[in-house]
C-alpha cells in the first residue's frame, strides 16, 4: 500500500501537506488539494477514515439533503449531484446523497452524531422548516435554491426570472403573444410552496401582463398523463395560445401529444420551449424540445465551493450565486402562425 511520502513525491509537495490534506488540519489551497487527492488516487492511497475524524474532529463528509417525498430525482438534479461530488472530491471531501423528510424532523440524527461536517440543501421551498432547523442546529450550510428572504442565507441558484424574461423574449421576437405555461401540480403535497415553481409562476404572470400579452398557467399532474390534460385544459382556458412554456420533465411528452391530439401541429400552430432542463432530456421528443438550459453543472461546483470554503475556513462572505439558464434552440419552436 502507498505511503504519504509516495503521495506527496507523486504530487509534488511535503509530505507535510498530505498530512494537512489527509487530516483536514490546516488550510490547503484547492489547486495543491487537488493534486494530492489525484495522487492518492493514482496510488491507490487509503488513509483511516475514522482515526482522521477523531484527530481533527472532521469527518470530511458533507451531505446534499433530498427530500424523501416523491420521485423528484429528474436528470438535472442528477447532475447537480454529481458535480457536486466530482468537485468535494477534488478538495479532499467526500460529498454523499441524503434523503431527509421534507418537515426536517430527522435533521437531529444526522448533525447531532457527528456524521457530517456540513450540508448543501435542494428543492428549497419558500418557507422551509429544513433552513430554519439547519440555521437552529448551527451547522454549516448552503442551498441550492433561494426561500422567500434568503439574504442572510448562503446560496446558489438558477435565476428563474431572468430566464423567464429571456424564454419570453425569445417567443414574442417571433411574433407570440399568447402564451401558457405548464407547472407540476404539488397543491396538497410536503412540497407545496416550492420556491422555483413560485418563482417562475409570478414572473410569468408579471411579464405577460407588462408585454400586453395574454397568459394562462396551468397545472399537470405526474408523467405523460398529467402533460395530455394540461394540453387540454390550456387549450380549453384559451383555444388561440400559440406558444407554451413547460417546466415538467416528466409531462413534457404528454403535452405534446395532448396539443396533437387537439389539432394542433407542434411548432406550426403551438410552439413549445422546455424552462429548466437539459438537452438530453429535450432531444428525447419529437419534435426536439428547443429548451432553456439548466446550469447543472456549474450549480454543483458552486455549492460545494461554497460549503467547503465556510467548512476550511477560507471564506466569511455568504455565496449569493444566480444563474440563469441558457436557451439551445431545438424543433419546438417557430415563428407565431398567421391568424
Amino acid at each position: 500500500m502507498a505511503t504519504m511520502q509516495q503521495v506527496a513525491d507523486r504530487a509534488g509537495v511535503s509530505i507535510a501537506t498530505v498530512s494537512f490534506v489527509v487530516n483536514g488540519t490546516k488550510y490547503v489551497t484547492p489547486a495543491t488539494t487537488a493534486k494530492v487527492t489525484a495522487a492518492m488516487r493514482e496510488l491507490k492511497f487509503r488513509g483511516n477514515v475514522v482515526a482522521r475524524a477523531l484527530a481533527s474532529r472532521r469527518t470530511r463528509i458533507v451531505a446534499l439533503l433530498f427530500p424523501t417525498t416523491g420521485n423528484r430525482f429528474s436528470p438535472t438534479t442528477s447532475e447537480f449531484f454529481m458535480n457536486a461530488a466530482e468537485r468535494a472530491s477534488e478538495r479532499g471531501y467526500h460529498l454523499v446523497l441524503w434523503p431527509v423528510d421534507p418537515a426536517g424532523d430527522d435533521l437531529d440524527d444526522l448533525v447531532s452524531g457527528g456524521l457530517v461536517d456540513g450540508v448543501v440543501l435542494m428543492e428549497v421551498r419558500m418557507d422551509d422548516p429544513r433552513v430554519v432547523k439547519l440555521s437552529e442546529l448551527g451547522v454549516p450550510f448552503t442551498l441550492i435554491g433561494r426561500t422567500r428572504d434568503a439574504a442572510e442565507l448562503p446560496y446558489v441558484d438558477i435565476d428563474f426570472e431572468t430566464t423567464i424574461e429571456d424564454g419570453l423574449d425569445h417567443l414574442q421576437g417571433l411574433g407570440h403573444r399568447r402564451f401558457g405555461l405548464v407547472l407540476e401540480n404539488l397543491e396538497g403535497t410536503p412540497m407545496a410552496g416550492y420556491a422555483p415553481h413560485l418563482r417562475v409562476e409570478d414572473t410569468f404572470r408579471r411579464s405577460v401582463v407588462d408585454r400586453g400579452c395574454a397568459g394562462t398557467v396551468v397545472y399537470a399532474g405526474p408523467g405523460s398523463e398529467g402533460g395530455r390534460d394540461a394540453a387540454r385544459r390550456l387549450l380549453e382556458a384559451d383555444p388561440d395560445v400559440t406558444a407554451v412554456l413547460v417546466m415538467k420533465d416528466d409531462s413534457s411528452a404528454g403535452l405534446l401529444v395532448g396539443l396533437y391530439a387537439a389539432g394542433r401541429r407542434v411548432p406550426d400552430d403551438v410552439s413549445v420551449l422546455s424552462i429548466a432542463s437539459s438537452a438530453a432530456a429535450g432531444d428525447q421528443h419529437h419534435p426536439r424540445l428547443s429548451t432553456m438550459i439548466a446550469p447543472g453543472r456549474e450549480l454543483g461546483v458552486r455549492a460545494a465551493d461554497a460549503l467547503i470554503d465556510r467548512l476550511d475556513g477560507t471564506s466569511t462572505e455568504l455565496p449569493h450565486f444566480l444563474l440563469p439558464c441558457v436557451l439551445r434552440p431545438a424543433e419546438s419552436v417557430a415563428a407565431a402562425p398567421t391568424r
